[in-house]
């Protein structure tokens, strides 16, 4: 798989978060982007945050967060600063996000010599000016934390 290493300063994303289950999480999420009103590049990032246990995580519906008062309903997450794996994905989505996140964590994570998983949110990034998600030449892309193997 095609990744790039790229650093990231610590950053903040604000946006509308809900609870779901891994089984069901790839029907479940599509449905929570067509009931959320989605402005502002609110948007530009779904964010997967694994720490409840139990087969469940949170995700976010995210945009950049600048500072100011955080509005009814939304949240708001900080991620460290951290090496960051990079996948990008060309095509419609949901479908080749997902396809790339399943081999992400089933083929390169475990088989990858040089990294490992470095922190429990990973990030869908989804170009909010350019193109529709159903175009066929859509780009987003998956940011996974890493660090390199002691």
């Amino acid at each position: 798989m095609d990744f790039k290493i790229a650093p990231m300063f610590p950053f903040k994303v604000i946006g509308f978060q809900k609870i779901f289950d891994n089984e069901t999480a790839y029907t479940e999420i599509p449905k929570f982007w067509n009931e959320t009103l989605v402005d502002n590049c609110i948007g530009e990032y779904g964010v997967c945050i694994d720490d409840i246990g139990g087969g469940k995580f949170r995700y976010l519906i995210a945009g950049k967060y600048t500072g100011g008062p955080v509005p009814e309903g939304m949240v708001v997450y900080q991620f460290p600063r951290n090496e960051w794996a990079v996948f990008d994905c060309i095509g419609p989505n949901p479908q080749t996000l997902q396809s790339v996140n399943i081999r992400i964590f089933s083929e390169w994570l475990p088989g990858n010599p040089d990294y490992e998983l470095s922190g429990n949110a990973t990030v869908e990034w989804y170009d909010c000016i350019n193109g529709e998600m159903t175009d066929p030449d859509y780009h987003s892309a998956i940011w996974v934390p890493v660090k390199k193997k002691a």
